[in-house]
């Protein structure tokens, strides 16, 4: 009976040490990937003027943020930005439309991301990932990879376009060609109304002639 109790007691703290030792392990690689899942890369875009990008700008994809701003740096002919994606599983193709926009009342810009492409599954998982040894630049931006940015929507350009606009139509000789514009197309319309008038008469002309060699 001792015997037994004693194997059914070693059994049961077996199984024990054993289930904690799963639990543990379990625990240590939740821990372990969801790390790896948050780890961050970086990648450096050159835009031709800063237009209003500055630490901390906000970088989206689709939309969606999935970064910022880091740091700027200026050069002779062009700005370098250096931005932070917040996760390695965020794939950008690297055929993408990057550019700058401004948003909200007080004009925020945003760096904007639009992807020109569909990638394959493939590179969805990590092992194929921006920090991945084997990361294909040809494909989608690796880490601490170089691209080119553009300028997109700017109020800036807007307002100042509004102003020339306004300007054009203050000018007399903008006006005067609209009149003498409109004066000419008036003529066109009178001259295609009595051209029509003719057309009818005419082929009027023909019917009765034709009813007469009819009948």
């Amino acid at each position: 009976m001792k015997s037994q109790y004693k194997n059914t007691k070693k059994e049961l703290l077996g199984a024990c040490f054993l289930g904690i030792i799963t639990l543990f392990s379990i625990s240590v690689w939740n821990i372990i990937n969801k790390a790896s899942k948050n780890r961050s890369y970086k990648a450096f875009i050159e835009f031709d003027s800063s237009y209003g990008i500055q630490e901390g700008t906000s970088v989206r994809l689709r939309g969606l943020p999935i970064g910022k701003v880091i740091g700027i740096s200026q050069s002779y002919n062009s700005i370098l930005t250096s931005i932070e994606i917040q996760s390695c599983n965020t794939i950008i193709p690297k055929k993408s439309l990057i550019e700058t926009n401004q948003t909200g009342l007080l004009n925020d810009t945003i760096i904007d991301i639009i992807p020109l492409n569909i990638l394959n599954q493939e590179y969805s998982s990590l092992k194929e990932g921006p920090l991945s040894k084997t990361c294909d630049n040809s494909q989608i931006i690796c880490h601490l990879n170089y691209v080119k940015g553009e300028r997109g929507l700017n109020y800036d350009d807007l307002i100042r376009a509004t102003t020339r606009i306004s300007q054009r139509f203050d000018d007399p000789k903008l006006f005067y060609s609209l009149y003498y514009l409109i004066g000419n197309m008036i003529k066109l319309s009178n001259n295609l109304a009595d051209f029509t008038e003719h057309i009818a008469y005419i082929s009027n002309f023909f019917r009765i002639q034709l009813e007469d060699l009819t009948q």
